[in-house]
């Protein structure tokens, strides 16, 4: 029942400022905070591909965020994650969060910390 914290983040694929209001679902939001060198996340995700792919249809919005600190993951940082993001096919935009403070709004602590 908590209200989802509004923000607004660069998509790293197309560069669109991208806000919780601008992309809302019709039916629900699901906000999937994930990374690419988790592994957990590498487990899941073209399992997630499908999943969103098959609810966008149904009125459902999926968003990606990464909140990691590039400094501390490297791998993790806007250019490998437009490549990840393009070389699955992600059917909905991967933002960044460098200064982490959507991720604390949300209270993420780990990935995949997913929210609906």
């Amino acid at each position: 029942g908590t209200k989802a914290p509004e923000f607004k983040l660069a998509d790293v694929v197309s560069g669109e400022e991208i806000s919780l209001a601008s992309h809302r679902g019709e039916v629900a939001t699901v906000i999937l905070f994930i990374c690419d060198h988790c592994p957990y996340v590498r487990h899941i995700n073209a399992q997630l591909v499908r999943v969103a792919a098959a609810y966008k249809t149904k009125g459902i919005q999926f968003i990606a965020i990464s909140s990691n600190d590039i400094k501390q993951y490297p791998d993790d940082g806007p250019q490998h994650m437009k490549e990840v993001a393009v070389q699955l096919g992600y059917p909905f935009p991967y933002l960044f969060d460098s200064s982490q403070e959507v991720a604390r709004a949300y209270d993420a602590a780990c990935t995949p910390d997913i929210f609906v």
